[in-house]
């Protein structure tokens, strides 16, 4: 029997995955939740054998949502679903140690057969996602993708230099480079420009 917790914003598609998974494995649904903090609020309490979440959340999104929870609970597993395969996601995502990538379009019997190999140790990563992953033609480094990353959400230099544990100059150097590479000439233009080539 696997345990999980499953997380995502999009309700029809967390309950039909609810619904199906445990018909498709031997699979138990501990608990779902709807944003990246419920998805930690979850896992922390419920202890899962897989995280099962959706790359793309309100708040905190899965990427900050896998950090937090990875502090807390070091060798959890964790399986991302998303529609975008970016290559600077996947990368991040890799880094936080994320064991699977799959398309939130596959069938419940594919996430099933993932979410089993993961809890047997393997790692996995969709075709399509690997596929979009390999084309990547981004420009910017991964402290400015970073940089641009918590821009986006609306921080301003000084909190994105805390939450990032960087100094403000630094801050601004990244900042300033990646409008460079994007020929923007704000900070949120840029974190809207590289949103918008897939880059973050």
């Amino acid at each position: 029997m696997t345990t999980v917790v499953l997380a995502d914003d999009e309700v029809l598609l967390r309950r039909a995955l609810a619904s199906l998974l445990p018909l498709e494995g031997d699979i138990t649904v501990l608990a779902e939740a709807a944003d990246g903090a419920g998805a930690v609020r979850a896992t922390l309490s419920h202890r899962p054998d897989v995280l099962v979440i959706d790359l793309e959340m309100p708040g905190v999104d899965g990427l900050d949502a896998v950090a937090d929870v990875r502090r807390a609970i070091p060798d959890q597993v964790v399986l991302m679903l998303t529609r975008h395969a970016r290559p600077g996601v996947l990368r991040s995502a890799l880094r936080l140690g994320v064991q699977g990538f799959a398309s939130k379009s596959a069938e419940p019997a594919h996430i099933a057969s993932v979410i089993a190999a993961l809890h047997g140790g393997r790692r996995w990563i969709d075709q399509d996602v690997a596929a979009a992953a390999i084309v990547d033609d981004c420009p910017l480094t991964e402290r400015e993708i970073e940089v641009l990353r918590v821009t986006r959400d609306g921080y301003s230099v000084a909190e994105i230099a805390a939450r990032l544990h960087l100094a403000q100059g630094t801050v601004r150097n990244y900042l300033s480079s990646a409008m460079q590479k994007t020929q923007t000439r704000t900070r949120h233009e840029a974190a809207r420009y590289a949103r918008e080539h897939d880059w973050l």
